[in-house]
């Protein structure tokens, strides 16, 4: 493929998921990375030759003044995301902007207002949502396989290490359960159920006001979701989509499944789907689509879909008391 058929981008914020994202980004042909930026330029300069990224930055604001970079992915703490989305929006880049889009609905708003605004691609980056298995998964549950659904069971849980200068039990940076995985499991809830008429939450609070661990139950029509995030306990991390005619169970960890298995009239079916690399290409091929198609978002994941999913956020958040104020 001839180098001016590549998408080129540029990542601000160089953590665990960037070096996720670029190893994954490596994998496709039509993909450059020509420029990262960190605050720290020695953990830039790392970061690019790791990756062979030829250009490094020392600020966001320099990466979004390169003209050479047509998308750029938002890999910062939480609490940056709607500002230098709206930034790097401003500065006539496609944004990919990692989950949660923002801390508060009117922030998701207005990230969305701003690439209305440009005319250019913005999408919250639920690489869940593009995933092979989920993809060939909501095909078969809207086909009737296993019926009207009744019940979603999901769960997103692990041991966190509270270690200082850490994102994850910082309340300033938006730490906590609810906004870092809690997201996951209402994500599968929403996109098989959609809005729910009624949503119960309650926490286990740190010292510091972040939640430690958050139980939902969403309540639908005909329908239930039982989903609970925590960063305090593990679990099977298995997902169940239960109808009256079967079920379905995604393959742990059902986030990032590889396959899925359909129990059906006393049978069980399995299939196995491999994601590439990691599974953060089947995102950025979606990046790369739009792209090229003049949209500025994606029919998978629209900007509806990610206010929808802020809103259900947002009313949980309120419910349980948690505030990054």
């Amino acid at each position: 493929m001839r180098n001016l058929d590549k998408i080129k981008w540029g990542i601000v914020g160089l953590g665990n998921i960037a070096n996720q994202f670029a190893a994954d980004l490596v994998l496709l042909e039509d993909a450059d990375l020509v420029a990262v930026a960190s605050r720290n330029i020695f953990k830039a300069n790392e970061f690019a030759q790791k990756y062979n990224c030829s250009k490094t930055y020392d600020s966001y604001d320099a990466l979004f003044a390169d003209d050479q970079v047509e998308i750029v992915y938002i890999a910062t703490p939480h609490d940056s995301h709607a500002e230098l989305a709206i930034k790097a929006l401003e500065h006539g880049k496609h944004v990919l902007c990692e989950k949660p889009m923002a801390l508060s609905y009117e922030d998701s708003r207005r990230m969305i207002e701003a690439s209305k605004k440009h005319n250019k691609f913005f999408m919250e980056a639920f690489w869940t949502r593009f995933i092979p298995t989920v993809r060939e998964v909501l095909e078969k549950v809207d086909g009737g396989i296993i019926g009207d659904i009744k019940s979603v069971k999901a769960d997103f849980a692990f041991y966190g290490n509270e270690i200082e200068g850490g994102r994850l039990f910082d309340k300033n940076l938006g730490g906590g359960a609810l906004f870092d995985i809690g997201v996951y499991p209402l994500f599968l809830s929403y996109i098989l159920l959609g809005i729910p008429k009624e949503i119960t939450a309650k926490s286990i609070f740190h010292k510091n006001g972040i939640d430690l661990q958050t139980s939902m139950i969403l309540q639908y029509e005909n329908a239930q979701a039982v989903l609970q995030a925590s960063i305090v306990s593990d679990s099977d991390m298995k997902a169940a989509i239960s109808g009256n005619k079967g079920r379905i169970e995604l393959n742990a960890p059902w986030y990032i499944a590889d396959g899925y298995s359909i129990f059906k009239d006393g049978k069980e079916e399995n299939f196995s789907l491999p994601n590439l690399g990691k599974g953060y290409t089947h995102e950025a091929i979606e990046c790369h689509q739009c792209i090229r198609n003049n949209q500025i978002e994606s029919t998978l994941w629209s900007h509806q879909n990610s206010l929808d999913l802020s809103k259900i956020v947002e009313e949980i958040k309120n419910q349980i008391g948690l505030s990054f104020t």
